[in-house]
Order: C-alpha cells, then structure tokens, then sequence
C-alpha cells in the first residue's frame, strides 16, 4: 500500500544549522517536504493551523525535528503541547539540539521524546547525523496511520 508522503517539521531558530539540516536531508533525496519554524511559537501556529498557517493542509507532519534552547516558546512546552494534544500525540519528535544539559534530556524523556540527539560539533557528523535521522523516521520506521491515532 502506497502511503502519501508528509512533512517533516524542523523548528530551529539558528540559520546555520537550519541550512546543514535542509543540505543534509537533501543530500539524501528524501522526498519529504520540510517546514521550517524559526522558533516554538511558529511551530505551534503551524501545527494548531493558526496565524499564517490557518489554511495550510490537514494531516500531522511526519517527524518534528525539533530544538529545545529558543526564542518566545522553546522545544520542551512544544513537546509538552504536542503530547497533551489527542491529534498530535503520536507524532515522531527528535530533539536536535546542543544541549548536554542533563535536565533537558530527563524532560524530554518524561515528556515522551521518541529519540534525544545531541548536534555534533563537526560539520560532517553533524550531516551524517541529520542524514540518519531522516532516512529513519521518513522512509524506514512505519508509523500508525493518524486515521488509527487514539489515546489507549
């Protein structure tokens, strides 16, 4: 069965690594359309199709890639707003960031992060990592369809 091919979310606020994560999901082929919000409060207006995203089309992104450290709201209340809310819940979110700050991973955790990555300092890891990632959650992992997304 052929499935439709859905967005991936980036949220970050950083021009570089906003362009090596676009150049590294590229560099891959990956046929995935890729949004970008320049920090949490952008992020949330398109995933609750408000403001500038009002009439943007229906169905959840595939993955969120998703920053914790930035402007107006950060990555953890995204990630908190997008595990409280029934059609979004089940959405894949990959923390992307620099932090190494014990407590933001534990937060994320409890927040139920499908996985934590730590951005490499190095410019190719930090390609191969983003490459990685995207090749997983937009071609490999299968996810629920929304259409079966219920809290159990």
């Amino acid at each position: 069965m052929k499935t439709e091919v859905r967005r991936i979310l980036l949220v970050e606020d950083d021009t570089n690594d906003i362009e090596m994560t676009l150049a590294a999901l590229d560099e891959h082929r990956l046929a995935n359309e890729v949004i970008v919000a320049r920090d949490g409060a952008e992020a949330l207006d398109y995933l609750f199709h408000r403001g500038k995203f009002e009439g943007r089309a229906n169905g959840a992104p595939a993955l969120v890639l998703l920053d914790i450290k930035m402007p107006r709201v950060d990555g953890l209340e995204v990630l908190r707003l997008i595990r409280a809310d029934e059609k979004l819940h089940r959405i894949p979110v990959v923390i992307l960031t620099s932090s190494r700050e014990e407590r933001d991973l534990v937060e994320s955790h409890s927040l139920g992060v499908n996985a934590y990555v730590v951005k490499p300092v190095a410019f190719n890891e930090f390609i191969e990592a983003v490459k990685s990632l995207g090749v997983f959650w937009a071609v490999v992992n299968e996810p629920l369809p929304e259409r079966l997304w219920r809290r159990t």
